[in-house]
């Protein structure tokens, strides 16, 4: 595994850490303040970044016995995310285009799905009022009716659900067969039956919209049903499981940006009163910042190296679902308490809107919540390690 930035992705990383600092920041106080309010200027960032997304990727993939390493889309994707996260969570949740569903989109369609949706703002729907962490509680149900399915029930916590273009909703297609029976289905704006309830008002990522869906006998094409419609028990959840694979590694990309933008800014405040360069004495015998200042460097270096082998291993085909719950647990908990313990080195500095540091401390909190919570994840990589199913460990 090389740990080197890739180089032909050196250009567009460099291109989105520019705009981070450049467009992102700028703006963050002012979006952050004024919620619910659309960040228009995003819409040039979004076109920039088609076009420089659109530069061929690496394939995943081993030839004629080469043990040769291949890093494409995933690795392409958390090194860009971390960097445009360097700017502003909030708002890099909110860039045209770029949702979660479109994750969902990439992990489960079929080709055909990938050429209609491909291109689509895509939010993802899973949370419900009485399903939480635990996503195969799902209560919407997706009733197939000749070649439509009828969506019945309420999603909350969907992220860009108001101003993405369609929302990948998780439903049931039959309550009796428990878990294999959930599928995600494509659901576009302005489909009958789809009614949006809601914005919440939130702690941190105040840029981005948070919305409730009610869907009311939603008529959905067949075709929309991301992935095969067969129900396999055996399988289970796996199928809408590897969702998450792709996810995760992603959020906890978003987790390094505002964890390495908390320390660099401290290290500019402070950097120059503290050797936070000299690495050569005994890290029980610095100053007592210093050494905590070590600490956090360490456990971002330690997340950053994480979420790099989930990524370098979703490239080589190679299953990460573990993986990928590891450096979600790990980045999500290092970033809220790298932003938090950076407030406290800087006392009032940190805590003032003076500075952006208070608004990444708020913002970083989401990141060890949403995409399942630090305990599922926990629990998730209990299960593989123990080989015990969901039902054996609960």
């Amino acid at each position: 595994m090389n740990l080197e930035i890739p180089g032909k992705y050196k250009g567009t990383i460099k291109a989105a850490y520019g705009a981070a600092e450049k467009i992102l920041r700028p703006i963050s106080r002012k979006y952050d303040l004024a919620e619910h309010t659309y960040p228009k200027e995003l819409e040039v960032l979004a076109n920039a970044m088609e076009a420089m997304n659109s530069a061929p990727n690496g394939e995943a993939a081993k030839q004629s016995g080469e043990s040769t390493t291949k890093n494409g889309l995933s690795m392409q994707s958390v090194l860009y995310i971390q960097a445009l996260n360097y700017g502003d969570v909030g708002l890099s949740l909110t860039i045209p285009g770029r949702g979660l569903g479109n994750a969902a989109i990439n992990a489960v369609a079929n080709p055909e799905q990938l050429q209609k949706f491909g291109k689509l703002w895509a939010s993802m729907a899973i949370t419900e009022p009485n399903a939480g962490s635990d996503s195969a509680a799902i209560t919407t149900t997706a009733k197939k009716d000749g070649d439509f399915y009828v969506l019945n029930g309420e999603k909350i916590f969907i992220t860009a659900g108001e101003r993405s273009n369609a929302v990948v909703v998780w439903a049931t297609v039959d309550k009796s067969l428990g878990r294999a029976a959930i599928k995600s289905f494509v659901v576009e704006k302005g489909t009958p039956g789809m009614e949006l309830i809601r914005v919440e008002k939130k702690l941190g990522i105040r840029a981005s919209d948070t919305a409730a869906i009610m869907f009311t006998n939603c008529r959905v094409p067949a075709a929309n049903l991301l992935g095969s419609p067969e129900i396999d028990v055996k399988k289970g959840f796996a199928g809408v499981m590897a969702t998450f694979d792709n996810t995760r590694p992603t959020v906890a990309a978003m987790s390094l940006g505002a964890a390495q933008a908390a320390l660099e800014r401290t290290r500019e405040l402070i950097g120059a009163k503290l050797k936070l360069n000299d690495y050569t004495n005994p890290i029980n015998n610095v100053e007592a910042v210093e050494a905590e200042f070590f600490r956090m460097e360490a456990d971002y270096e330690a997340s950053r190296l994480l979420v790099l082998r989930a990524a370098w291993m979703a490239d080589n085909r190679m299953p990460n679902s573990m993986e990928a719950s590891i450096c979600k647990a790990k980045a999500g908990r290092a970033c809220t308490i790298i932003t938090l313990k950076c407030i406290d080195l800087l006392s009032s500095i940190g805590y003032s809107q003076q500075e952006l540091l208070e608004k990444w401390g708020r913002d970083s909190k989401i990141l060890d919540i949403f995409e399942g919570t630090q305990q599922i994840q926990q629990l998730i990589i209990a299960r593989r390690l123990l080989n015990k199913t969901s039902q054996e460990l609960k």
